[in-house]
């Protein structure tokens, strides 16, 4: 009977072991993965080239301003702390009318009190071919009246997971009656 207890409690102190063990490593903060568990491949660097319409005026404005600060009436000039949600198209071409490749979704703001300082935040949502329901996220400074402005690719999804790069932006024409911009994009971008 000893030898039979014995072997019980061997047996119920290996599950308690082996349990222990199972509850320390599914409770791990992190772990190395290798990239190709994850289905990556090579990285590649790609070029896309479009059109950003910022749309504020009319019926069918692509960009709505959400929140206007108090201070903006004493900055005019700036509108400081103003914040403006988009859906903005996306064309091949400068002309509204041009192919849509997809949409750009997010928000800027104001973010300078003494020029034009935009800070954007926005999904690139592409519909056309294969990067169709993938996105590109942007997150950075426009300094609106430089000429070139660049702000960083901070990621994506779809078949932009892991990206980085850059996005470049000059306007291209702008109403000063109406406030509408179109604006050429440069983006590069390493991906999987």
């Amino acid at each position: 009977m000893a030898i039979h207890a014995s072997k019980n409690a061997i047996i119920i102190f290996s599950l308690l072991l082996i349990s222990l063990i199972a509850t320390v490593e599914s409770q791990q903060f992190s772990r190395r993965l290798s990239q190709k568990s994850l289905g990556l491949r090579k990285q590649k660097l790609s070029h896309f080239r479009f059109y950003f319409h910022d749309i504020v005026s009319g019926p069918n404005n692509t960009a709505i301003r959400i929140v206007e600060s108090t201070r903006t009436n004493r900055t005019a000039a700036t509108g400081f702390g103003d914040i403006t949600m988009i859906d903005n198209p996306l064309t091949m071409g400068p002309e509204r009318t041009s192919k849509l490749v997809g949409r750009a979704q997010g928000l800027y703001t104001s973010a300078s009190l003494n020029e034009m300082g935009l800070l954007m935040a926005m999904n690139y949502v592409f519909v056309e071919g294969k990067y169709n329901g993938s996105t590109l996220s942007i997150l950075g400074r426009n300094p609106v009246m430089s000429p070139v402005r660049e702000m960083p690719v901070v990621g994506g999804s779809g078949l932009f997971r892991f990206a980085r790069g850059y996005a470049e932006a000059r306007t291209h024409t702008f109403n000063m009656n109406n406030g509408d911009a179109v604006v050429e994009f440069n983006v590069y971008v390493l991906h999987y």
